[in-house]
């Protein structure tokens, strides 16, 4: 059975406005898919391609690549890339909609199972050929973004606004695998509720898969869904105290996950 792309499912605002650097990287963690902007190593013309897109603890969008892929080469001559995330809709204008375009250095990132787990984790049919010896995660590493939150909503971003110091995540990073290892076995019903209920999915054995200071990602093994959190958390025990607020407001929703 084959996976389905992830889905962003509307969910209802709260907490505090983001600034324009939380909301480009919000916008980051909810992609699944991004044009690669390279420079072909013969021509140097614009060279774009379609890559799968996950993102490390800090926002930085992460890419497993094969060495044998076109954009791959083109990076080896030149890092120099730009990356176009698409958040745009099929219903009125499409130029109404949210894009961030991030520009900087793509880089191979050196054995690291903690990021590899993060990139699996968004794209489990990766899984597939992440084994190959072709393949590598690499990631962007931004100079600035400009993002188009909408009609007449347009920021220049620079870096240190959308990804977070190390000392933002560090610790949650830490504790990511013994979070959702956590949600998964004592607290499966919060999970399927974060996802029938916030995010409107249908039921399904729901899992938590991965959580970053920004939200968390579920899956069935089928679809890949992104819950946000109303603000950007730090610590364990932020993340706890924001999923119990969360799992307190699906249980007050309409709707026929399990209680």
């Amino acid at each position: 059975m084959t996976a389905e792309p992830t889905r962003q499912i509307p969910q209802e605002e709260e907490g505090a406005a983001l600034s324009p650097g939380e909301e480009a990287r919000r916008l980051i963690r909810q992609a699944d898919t991004v044009s690669l902007g390279t420079l072909d190593r013969a021509s140097g013309a614009p060279f774009v391609s379609l890559a799968t897109v996950a993102t490390d603890p800090s926002g930085a969008p992460l890419f497993m690549l094969s060495s044998l892929a076109w954009h791959t080469r083109n990076l080896t001559t030149d890092p120099r890339a730009s990356v176009l995330v698409d958040a745009t809709t099929h219903d009125g204008d499409a130029l109404e909609g949210a894009r961030l375009t991030l520009l900087g250095r793509i880089e191979k990132v050196a054995e690291d199972e903690a990021v590899k787990r993060r990139f699996l984790a968004r794209h489990p049919l990766s899984r597939r050929y992440a084994q190959f010896s072709d393949f590598s995660i690499f990631r962007l590493i931004p100079e600035f973004g400009h993002l188009v939150a909408g009609f007449g909503r347009i920021q220049t971003i620079n870096a240190d606004e959308i990804i977070l110091p190390e000392e933002r995540c560090a610790a949650l990073a830490e504790a990511e695998e013994g979070i959702v290892g956590h949600m998964n076995e004592d607290h499966s019903d919060a999970v399927a509720l974060y996802a029938t209920r916030l995010l409107g999915a249908p039921k399904g054995d729901w899992r938590m898969s991965a959580c970053d200071p920004d939200g968390c990602d579920l899956t069935d093994g089928h679809t890949v869904l992104r819950l946000d959190l109303p603000e950007p958390v730090e610590t364990a025990k932020e993340m706890r105290e924001a999923l119990v607020a969360l799992v307190k407001k699906a249980r007050a929703l309409p709707g026929q996950g399990a209680d």
